[in-house]
């Protein structure tokens, strides 16, 4: 059986990678996505176990501790992580699995696997990202301002991802995730790998 793909996407908050994800995971059953740990409450609709596994500070601290995370990072004064061990036993059962975190914790994802294929989402303009901030009614103005400060830091790193996708009109953008993740598919190692016997009988 061929190992699953892990698929890493990042961006600023506001970008619409949440969007973008639900799209791609509509589109594309064989795309799972993990669901990270953090320690901040819940968001209106939000439910634990299908958006996040909400635990205390403590918990989370705790988890840590006995090093049960792939990656994990404060943001915005809140702590996420990533299931170590959920994540590779998936993709060694051949699953493709997708990661929605920061990218901060995009970085740690890449020093442990090195063969992740990274997505970074980018706002169409300055304006956009602030009025998408905003239009959430979510956050305080502090929290919106250190948000778009956020935001500059982490496009600045750009070039550590493969792949850009610039969120203007969001059906574009959702095609472009589902063109991408096929794209990584029909690679020739990864053809190769899970279609050894038909190539082998093509060759004679």
């Amino acid at each position: 059986m061929s190992k699953g793909k892990l698929f890493v996407v990042a961006g600023p908050s506001g970008a619409g990678k949440a969007t973008l994800v639900r799209g791609l995971l509509a589109a594309d059953a064989k795309v799972q996505l993990s669901v990270s740990f953090t320690s901040r409450a819940p968001r209106d609709g939000e439910q634990d176990g299908r958006d996040y596994h909400f635990v205390s500070r403590e918990e989370f601290l705790a988890m840590v501790s006995r090093g049960e995370f792939l990656e994990h990072a404060e943001v915005h004064g809140n702590l996420y992580g990533t299931s170590q061990k959920w994540i590779t036993d998936a993709m060694a059962a051949g699953q493709d699995i997708l990661l929605e975190i920061d990218v901060q914790g995009a970085q740690q994802v890449r020093k442990i696997f090195g063969d992740e294929i990274g997505i970074f989402i980018l706002p169409p303009s300055a304006e956009v990202l602030e009025q998408r901030l905003r239009n959430r009614g979510t956050d305080s103005e502090d929290a919106i301002v250190r948000r778009l400060a956020n935001a500059r830091e982490e496009i600045a790193r750009l070039a550590e991802f493969d792949y850009v996708i610039v969120n203007e009109h969001i059906d574009q953008a959702v095609r472009d995730i589902i063109g991408i993740v096929r794209a990584e598919r029909c690679k020739v190692a990864a053809q190769s790998e899970r279609h050894q016997s038909l190539i082998a009988s093509l060759q004679g």
